[in-house]
């Protein structure tokens, strides 16, 4: 049975997913206006993901009859001094994301919420798969270092990411 703190941690993700893709698009926005499409279209892919987690925790918090609560997203301005802070950034930001969900694992297992058990091990390993690939992207950036003909290329190559939806499966 899903209890109430159980239910309160999942609400409280629905918002840090949608914090998430917030800060993704604002990421995005700085790279646009510094002429790099690439590292912005990797980031409005992330965006989207990130929204489709917030989505599944929603759904989740439907299909076990709990109330759904919305609350106001944060604002994420920040302005980033160089190409290699929004990547720190978001490594940070997907480490404190990794907590949070396993801080619901962790809640699940003392009130022996089985199901909930079960929910969130999907993303516990989409959580391995966002910090491998915020690492990636800052190990690349440090790499090329102030070669601006190597960035470019990074740049090129991020231009490819392509949206695939990100659910857990709840049948």
């Amino acid at each position: 049975m899903v209890t109430k703190p159980v239910i309160d941690l999942l609400n409280l993700q629905v918002n840090r997913e949608f914090y998430s893709a917030y800060l993704y698009l604002e990421m995005a926005n700085f790279y646009q206006d510094a002429g790099l499409a690439g590292y912005a279209n990797w980031f409005e892919v992330q965006a989207k993901e990130e929204q489709d987690h917030a989505m599944g925790f929603i759904r989740y918090l439907q299909h076990i009859g709990a109330k759904v609560v919305l609350a106001p997203i944060d604002n994420p301005t920040r302005k980033f001094k160089n190409f290699r802070e929004p990547l720190e950034e978001a490594l940070k930001h997907e480490k404190f994301v990794t907590a949070s969900i396993e801080n619901i694992l962790e809640v699940a297992i003392k009130e022996k919420d089985y199901l909930t058990q079960n929910f969130i091990q999907w993303y516990i390993k989409e959580q391995g798969e966002e910090e491998k690939n915020a690492n990636d992207n800052l190990l690349a950036i440090d790499f090329v270092g102030d070669d601006k003909a190597a960035l470019i290329k990074i740049d090129h190559f991020l231009r490819e990411r392509e949206y695939h939806p990100s659910l857990p499966d709840l049948d």
